[in-house]
């Protein structure tokens, strides 16, 4: 028993003996860990396999008490109705072409399937993406009556449309109508479809009726590790609410919202309205996956809608407050002036691994300063190493007059125990907030760099630039002063690059080059304050 208490006794002490700068590197490779892991295990899964045969009928009702409008999922008696629905109703009526995409409108009058037609967002056949692959429902511009019936009727009811082929040219926008005739209630749906994947949709009805209208579930493409997919609302204050796949709880009302988006990595559909705004009610599926819907009254309303990718300069082309569609993480504030500088610097150099590459050295050339003081002070350090173990060593027992004659120390040589972490605690946001944008940013996809990174969204097919960035994590390592004084965290430090190396493998080859260029300038930043220093230490 005695050994055994022993042992757990003497397990504090090696963190007791850490200085603080070792402290708060554990701490900083820590959190770099606990994000990457956080996203690779907690990102939504991939929905279930969706039976053919079984539809889910979702209808929008309204409730008599107060409470917002919610959606209410009915999985049996529906089903033989939803197919026979399904068989009549889901086939193409309209087909849509601009220079940019094709899109197909079904008998009740949705958006039933978006191609696009940009050679960038080509599948690797080779054949144009299609944005929507499975059942799931509703479908962009799907409208449900908060009455029942008249609500079952509807999804009865074929629309008629007004020209079955229109060809959208010369970047004049073309327009198409639907109408619907309800034992007496017309709906007149007219659609107006810009080249650049935005649209006007106007409905009218003659005669006042509730009712609630979806720009659609998100483009439910391959999901990727890492990325973020579901719902965002932007609310009348500029705040942003995230709902993920699998985890909508229950109805959740905003008004006056300004967007209302559903997304995935790369691409998205939406409505907007930044002068009205949007009543906009979030539901859920039998799956949890959340469901955007827009409250509508009267006998008219317009919105506005995009379906397509989340491109930076398409979205500010149509209106700068639609770039909030492209949504950084919790470092948003610094990813997207970041994302902003990269592509300036790409206007210059028409190549993003080499944008990449000059916004890192941008980086490490602004954070020059802290950087030279760090390593100034982890000199320092290094010179009083022995002496730091000398009493540790001496104090191991008595942690408090440990620390009293170490901040003694520290102050005798004018040394400074954090001077080391600072440039890399500053690195931290700027690391997560480049994470972000080179995981996000479509404009990477199918991006060549040179010799075998055809795309710099995706992995390196032959883990080259994984295994150079362990390398160069190591030699930066090497080149690095240090002051550990206990064997099993220097141990545990050598180790590092491989832990890296590891996580790195996965990730899309122009994060991986941001992160080996990073060490590259790191270690030529380490050598010549390394030879600056020894020079000053000659002359004195």
């Amino acid at each position: 028993m005695q050994s055994d208490k022993k042992y757990f006794f003497e397990r504090p002490i090696v963190i007791e003996n850490m200085n603080t700068q070792t402290r708060v590197v554990i701490a900083t490779v820590l959190s770099l860990l606990v994000f990457i892991g956080y996203d690779y295990f907690f990102m939504p899964k991939p929905p279930h396999g969706v039976d053919q045969n079984r539809t889910v009928q979702t209808a929008v009702t309204e409730q008599a008490s107060p409470s917002p409008a919610t959606v209410t999922t009915d999985t049996q008696k529906p089903a033989q109705k939803a197919q026979h629905i399904d068989q009549q109703l889901t086939q193409v009526v309209a087909v849509v072409e601009t220079t940019n995409a094709t899109l197909e409108f079904d008998a009740l009058g949705r958006i039933s399937q978006v191609y696009l037609k940009d050679k960038q967002y080509r599948t690797e056949e080779g054949e144009e993406l299609k944005l929507f692959n499975s059942p799931r429902i509703p479908k962009p511009l799907e409208i449900r009556f908060s009455d029942p019936k008249l609500n079952e009727l509807a999804f009865k009811t074929p629309y008629q449309v007004s020209v079955s082929k229109l060809t959208i040219s010369n970047n004049q926008p073309g327009e198409i109508l639907f109408t619907q005739n309800l034992n007496g209630l017309i709906v007149e749906k007219k659609v107006t479809i810009y080249p650049d994947h935005h649209y006007d949709v106007t409905v009218k009805l003659s005669e006042p009726k509730s009712y609630f209208i979806s720009p659609g579930v998100r483009p439910d493409l391959r999901i990727d590790a890492y990325t973020v997919h579901g719902v965002m609302v932007e609310e009348a204050d500029g705040t942003l609410t995230i709902i993920e796949d699998g985890d909508a709880k229950g109805t959740e009302a905003f008004r006056k919202a300004r967007i209302a988006v559903a997304f995935d990595r790369y691409y998205a559909t939406a409505f907007y309205n930044f002068d009205q705004g949007l009543d906009v009610v979030i539901n859920k599926d039998v799956e949890e996956n959340p469901i955007l819907f827009v409250k509508a009254e009267g006998a008219e309303q317009t919105l506005h809608g995009y379906i397509g990718p989340k491109e930076y300069k398409i979205l500010q082309a149509i209106h700068p407050e639609l770039t909030k569609i492209i949504e950084f993480g919790w470092f948003t504030f610094i990813a997207a002036p970041m994302f902003k500088v990269l592509m300036w610097i790409h206007s210059f150099i028409p190549n993003w691994g080499w944008a990449i590459v000059a916004l890192t050295l941008l980086i490490r050339i602004l954070l020059y300063p802290l950087t030279y003081k760090g390593m100034v002070s982890m000199h320092k350090l290094k010179e009083l190493a022995p002496k730091i173990k000398e009493i540790q060593q001496k104090y191991k027992g008595d942690p408090q007059k440990m620390n009293a004659h170490m901040m003694e120390l520290y102050k005798k040589h004018k040394a400074n125990p954090l001077g080391g972490c600072l440039p890399m605690l500053l690195q931290i946001p700027v690391f997560f907030a480049i994470y972000r944008v080179l995981l996000n940013a479509i404009e990477l996809k199918g991006a060549p760099w040179i010799l075998w990174i055809h795309d710099l969204s995706v992995m390196d097919p032959y883990y080259v630039l994984p295994i150079l960035m362990g390398a160069s994590m190591w030699l930066h390592q090497v080149v690095t002063p240090n002051n550990f004084t206990d064997p099993m965290q220097e141990k545990i430090f050598k180790w590092l690059p491989v832990v890296f190396t590891f996580f790195f493998v996965t990730f899309p080859a122009g994060l991986v080059l941001y992160w080996l260029t990073n060490n590259i300038f790191s270690i030529a930043q380490q050598l010549f304050i390394n030879r600056l220093l020894e020079k000053q230490k000659k002359g004195s």
